[in-house]
């Protein structure tokens, strides 16, 4: 034991201990830290019982309907389909958005009429687990070339159960028109908004899985076609002759204000209330009119295939819309937390689900300022532990990898109790390489457990009379830049806390929380030194 606190103090002290000294005028706490294992003296590690509750506290600090921001500044990434379990009930998924033209006062020539129309989505998929069909003899029907047709097939990366009674578990998609505005893309939606919807417009029975297409000619392996692995929804060509080709230069269609109040959105869902939910790029979204026109060519008119791409992306307008059903389960009885004596189970969940409350009680802090003062000691390390409930949680779903962690400060109300900045660890040390907010082990495990690190967090409030304030923890990470870098550090005047992927993964599990005599209840564990 000694051994590894002596290992953790080389490994931390320099970062946490030493990085005091840029910002903190007391020497005696700065300096303690370089005399913990001198003359033989040793490090202790103690551990005290954290109160744990049922968070369902969310925007504007009010309790909500399961509510969270999903519009498009929040959402890098979309979610579709149902998962049914029996801990959390029903978490259902919807995507709605704008659409907008990729030319205005299009000219769509002389006698233009539909073949087709598609609606492309790019889900995320499991690129290694590949099935590959290959045809040598393939005939590419432009000009009757000879040529190979290569097809892979990936499946969907799923969150929940791939098959429903020994069966693969499909998804009967499907595509509305909407009837309200949506408003402007900069505008904050949450994701409980209800919009009207009319008729379908296009529909699919998914599968579980995408495919790429590659054709090369035979003869030079030039390439004659290339598709990337999509989904493709078949739209209604009536409907899109009707509302878009026969208008041309029509003024609905003469600039983007007017287009979004004529045409005014899709939603996409699904039909079925189990199976899995998957992730998918909103802003490469596009659908696609394939049709004909005249070609003139002196005395010889011939009809030219044409393709004309409507914006279904980052420019529109756009959100998840989710729903949850949580009749009969466990996970429903708690909505009123315990925050004064903890709750026995903790459930958290992604997408607009539950998070957990954790505070140190006051007793346990004055009892470890009055050892600093008193004893004289240093804190080396501080972190919280949870862990799984590895009765009421022994599946196979994937377990969160990590958490979004925030402070709640109960002495104010409102909003304002959530405080929007990083713990002061993250702020100080997200770049030193060598600090994780959160670590998980045992992930493919039963139970796994969580160390939220607030060494330099916990220091404050004993060293420098710090607010104790409660932690909230919800399922997801804080976003990056293509560099790796927080974004909620770039944007720190927008709010911090406001750059994480909650609002699109969607993990789940029970927790332990505060209950006598479990070992795995949550806790604070504390290493610190003496002179």
């Amino acid at each position: 034991m000694i051994n590894n606190i002596q290992k953790l103090f080389k490994i931390t002290a320099t970062l946490v201990i030493g990085s005091l000294i840029l910002w903190n005028c007391e020497p005696e706490s700065d300096q303690l830290g370089s005399q913990f294992f001198q003359n033989g003296a040793q490090g202790t590690e103690t551990s005290y019982p954290v109160i744990a509750y049922n968070q369902y506290n969310g925007i504007a600090g009010v309790l909500n309907g399961d509510t969270i921001r999903t519009d498009a500044v929040r959402l890098n990434s979309a979610t579709l389909g149902a998962f049914t379990e029996s801990q959390f009930g029903l978490q259902k998924s919807a995507f709605v958005t704008q659409v907008r033209l990729s030319s205005y006062a299009p000219d769509f020539g002389v006698n233009p009429v539909i073949d087709s129309a598609v609606m492309v989505i790019k889900p995320l998929y499991a690129a290694d687990s590949v099935t590959t069909t290959t045809n040598e003899a393939y005939i590419y029907p432009i000009g009757a070339v000879e040529a190979k047709k290569v097809v892979n097939t990936y499946p969907v990366t799923k969150y929940g159960k791939s098959k429903l009674g020994g069966v693969k578990a499909t998804f009967n998609i499907k595509v509305r028109e909407v009837t309200d505005f949506l408003g402007g893309n900069t505008d904050q939606i949450k994701s409980n908004k209800i919009v009207g919807t009319g008729n379908i417009i296009g529909s699919t029975l998914f599968k579980g899985d995408v495919n790429s297409i590659s054709i090369t000619k035979k003869s030079d392996n030039s390439v004659l076609f290339q598709r990337d692995a999509t989904i493709r929804i078949p739209m209604d060509s009536a409907f899109f002759q009707n509302k878009i080709i026969t208008k041309g230069m029509s003024p609905e269609l003469t600039d983007a204000a007017s287009f979004i109040r004529y045409f005014k959105g899709l939603r996409i869902s699904v039909d079925e209330n189990d199976g899995y939910i998957f992730n998918f790029d909103p802003n490469s979204v596009v659908i696609n009119l394939y049709y004909k026109k005249d070609k003139v060519d002196g005395t010889t008119t011939t009809r030219e295939q044409m393709v004309y791409p409507m914006d279904v992306g980052s420019s529109n307008t756009h959100f998840s819309q989710i729903a949850f059903d949580r009749t009969g389960t466990p996970s429903a009885s708690v909505i009123s937390a315990n925050q004064d004596t903890g709750d026995s189970r903790i459930y958290a969940q992604g997408m607009g689900g539950p998070g957990i409350g954790l505070r140190v009680p006051l007793s346990t802090v004055d009892a470890i300022k009055a050892m600093y003062k008193n004893d004289k000691i240093g804190i080396i390390s501080a972190k919280i532990r949870i862990y799984t409930d590895a009765v009421n949680w022994n599946n196979s779903y994937r377990k969160p990898i990590t958490f979004v962690v925030r402070q709640r400060d109960l002495s104010l109300t409102g909003d304002a109790q959530y405080l929007n900045d990083f713990l002061t660890d993250m702020s100080t040390l997200a770049y030193t390489g060598n600090y994780n907010l959160v670590k998980a082990y045992d992930l493919d495990k039963n139970p796994a457990y969580y160390d939220i690190g607030i060494t330099q967090t916990f220091k404050n409030i004993i060293e420098t009379e710090a607010k104790n304030n409660d932690l909230i923890l919800n399922v997801g990470n804080y976003t990056t830049d293509a560099n790796g870098n927080l974004l909620g550090i770039q944007y720190k005047n927008l709010g911090q806390q406001n750059f994480n992927s909650r609002s699109f993964t969607p993990f789940r599990a029970v927790f332990i929380g505060t209950e006598a005599n479990n070992p795995q209840s949550p806790k604070l564990i504390l290493t610190y030194g003496k002179k």
